[in-house]
């Protein structure tokens, strides 16, 4: 593959490590100020005459300082252009090759075509000086473009080298990279969790504002998660290994961000495709310049001068740096809060989003609902059948049931051939007999009346409760009817506030009874809610509502995958699960629906800071051309404007830095 890639004019090198490429980073950046003082020193005394002219130096010597510029520093230059040529392209380094060129190669025409004494007026101070000042502006857009990649740097170092290994009762440093799942490592207080697991033994409040954004601390007890990067806080936790390496999350999040930085959105496609025929257009507006002033009569020596200024102005810098540098800026910022963006056409999605539906079960609610009632002719039993075919799930509701058993010390027996039934709830075989748990459709699918019982599920329903029913089969019949109670998020209301102030609509799915999804809808202020709402049903609603209005579905990134995929926009809002960064346009690492409006808003900033920079890059060169091939631009003068442009390209772009969720000025 590197062959290959070398064959085509380019270069490319086995990945290292990143302490190895922050050695080889320093090296480089030592290396290019290096060069870069040699050539402002070597083209300093060519400068100088034109700030008085009786320090004019001899032309052999203007030569002597001249050539190291124009053959030794220069050379980046002509190396570029030679891949360029040879993969059929044109780039900055094909116009500076030739503007320098004919500058140099005119000023060694004149020297050796010139009579003996006779005055010169040589062009090596233009060649030197636009050489310097390119290496200058690169110079400054490297500084600029390390400062845009910061965010990624930050993650990278939040990666510890050692762990400490606890083994046959001792502890033991070793390397991060010798541990395996299942290892049981211990993180001391103020110390970086360097696996992914789940707390074993000890409590401790838990940084975790580098990976969700989340500026407060977070509760960790035994049997909760943590994440390699976090800062331990007060308390010894031992902590069995879940992943490692690249599969830790933090691995993930890197991955997730250097691969969203190097998209492109359909305005950069754009831009390419015009990028294309923009260096071999500049090269024959050149010649048309040459040929112009040569036939008015300019004589071929301004004529040259002119049409090197054309070559030196147009370099495409501030055009290649334009979406890149905002990109780059935009999605590391991002990442640093806690919102992953996956790429540039999502970032670009965002800009347009009209709609946003919500799920509700921990999405707009804290999803740790409790069992707050049970009615039944044997509640006891019932509470022990549905703890049953509960065993096992993951499902908020099946938390709920088995904490009730514990609470209230009911065994509960064991479940066979247990099956989720989509948009309805689960069943399965216990004692000998076929159940089923779930909400008000389990009901009509089975013909089932719920007698006396549906007036207390109805009361429920009218308080917002979500109601789920325990029947039997042999014979049909209703077991029992349970109570959730659920509450809503903290940030909720001021997350569908904010949306609201940006002229979007919101709009709230959810598969719980019409009383619960109500009574939500109503606290919230959500004028637009669904109810009773099987998967199919949302994507069905979403694929409507996409025809009218640019939509963005919010979910766990799990039970609302068909929704999400039917959107024009999807962001799974759930802690970082693997689903949410591996699948979703967007993921918000917190819990935090406020950070919706954030995902939104980083979005039409920085496609605002991509067409800004274009704009200006297109105006630049609209400008600089004509004045150049007009002979209103002295080549020196080009290339201090060429150079400038691109540094203030990079410079908007890190504007973008500054930017700071508003979620995290807002109160609960």
């Amino acid at each position: 593959m590197i062959a290959r890639i070398e064959q085509a004019g380019y270069g490319a090198q086995v990945p290292a490590s990143a302490p190895e490429q922050a050695h080889a980073a320093q090296v480089h950046d030592r290396h290019a100020l290096l060069m870069l003082i040699a050539s402002a020193l070597l083209t300093l005394p060519l400068l100088l005459p034109m700030l008085w002219p009786a320090l004019m130096l001899p032309a052999w010597l203007q030569w002597l300082l001249a050539s190291p510029v124009q053959w030794i520093v220069g050379a980046r230059f002509y190396r570029g252009a030679w891949h360029a040529l040879r993969s059929g392209t044109g780039n900055m380094d094909v116009l500076v090759a030739l503007g320098t060129t004919a500058g140099y190669g005119l000023s060694l025409y004149l020297m050796w075509a010139a009579p003996a004494g006779h005055p010169l007026h040589l062009y090596f101070e233009a060649s030197a000086t636009i050489i310097t000042l390119v290496l200058l502006g690169k110079y400054l857009e490297a500084r600029a473009k390390r400062q845009a990649l910061s965010a990624i740097r930050s993650l990278q170092a939040l990666r510890p080298e050692q762990a400490t290994l606890w083994h046959a009762g001792q502890e033991q440093r070793v390397a991060v990279s010798s541990l395996r799942v299942g290892d049981l490592v211990v993180v001391r207080p103020a110390e970086r969790f360097a696996v992914d697991g789940r707390v074993r033994e000890g409590q401790s409040q838990v940084d975790e504002a580098l990976i969700t954004g989340e500026s407060l601390p977070v509760r960790k007890a035994p049997g909760d998660a943590v994440s390699a990067g976090a800062i331990n806080g007060e308390g010894r936790l031992l902590v069995e290994t879940c992943a490692v390496g690249q599969e830790s999350l933090l691995e993930r999040i890197i991955r997730l961000v250097e691969s969203a930085q190097a998209s492109k959105p359909p305005i950069q496609q754009r831009v390419d495709r015009i990028s294309q025929i923009f260096v071999p257009s500049i090269i024959g507006l050149a010649a048309l310049t040459l040929i112009g002033w040569w036939l008015y009569g300019a004589g071929l020596e301004q004529a040259l001068v002119h049409a090197v200024s054309v070559l030196v102005i147009a370099c495409p810098c501030a055009l290649g740096l334009a979406t890149p540098a905002a990109l780059i800026t935009g999605t590391g910022v991002a990442a640093r809060h806690g919102i992953l963006i996956r790429n540039a056409q999502a970032l670009e999605r965002g800009t347009r989003i009209e709609a946003v539906a919500f799920d509700k079960t921990g999405t707009l609610t804290l999803g740790k609902p409790t069992l707050v009632g049970l009615e039944g002719d044997d509640t006891s039993h019932a509470l022990a059948l549905a703890g049953a075919l509960q065993a096992g799930s993951e499902h908020p509701l099946a938390h709920a049931v088995l904490q009730a058993c514990d609470e209230r010390g009911v065994a509960t027996p064991a479940a066979q051939n247990i099956k989720s039934l989509p948009g309805r709830g689960i069943e399965g075989e216990v004692e000998g007999e076929t159940l089923a748990l779930g909400n008000e459709r389990l009901l009509h699918d089975h013909a089932l009346q719920p007698g006396t019982l549906a007036v207390q599920a109805e009361r429920w329903a009218g308080e917002g409760r979500t109601v789920s029913w325990l029947i039997g089969t042999a014979p049909a019949r209703v077991l029992g009817v349970l109570a959730f109670g659920d509450q809503l998020r903290p940030g909720a209301k001021a997350a569908v506030q904010r949306l609201h102030e940006h002229g979007i609509t919101v709009h709230l799915l959810s598969g719980d009874g019409q009383g619960a999804v109500r009574h939500a809808a109503q606290a919230l202020g959500i004028e637009h809610a669904q109810a009773q709402q099987l998967p199919q049903d949302k994507a069905a609603y979403l694929h409507a509502l996409s025809a009218r209005q640019a939509v963005a579905m919010v979910g766990d990134g799990i039970n609302d995958a068909p929704a999400l995929a039917a959107a024009d926009l999807s962001i799974a809002m759930g802690s970082g699960t693997d689903v949410a960064i591996n699948s979703a346009d967007i993921a918000l690492m917190a819990s935090d629906p406020r950070r919706v409006a954030d995902a939104l808003d980083i979005c039409q900033r920085t496609c605002g800071k991509i067409r800004q920079n274009l704009f200006w890059a297109f105006i630049y060169n609209l400008v600089g051309i004509p004045l150049a091939a007009l002979g209103m631009l002295d080549p020196v003068f080009a290339g201090a404007a060429m150079a400038l442009s691109s540094v203030s390209v990079v410079s908007n772009a890190l504007l973008l830095k500054t930017w700071k969720p508003a979620s995290l000025e807002d109160t609960p």
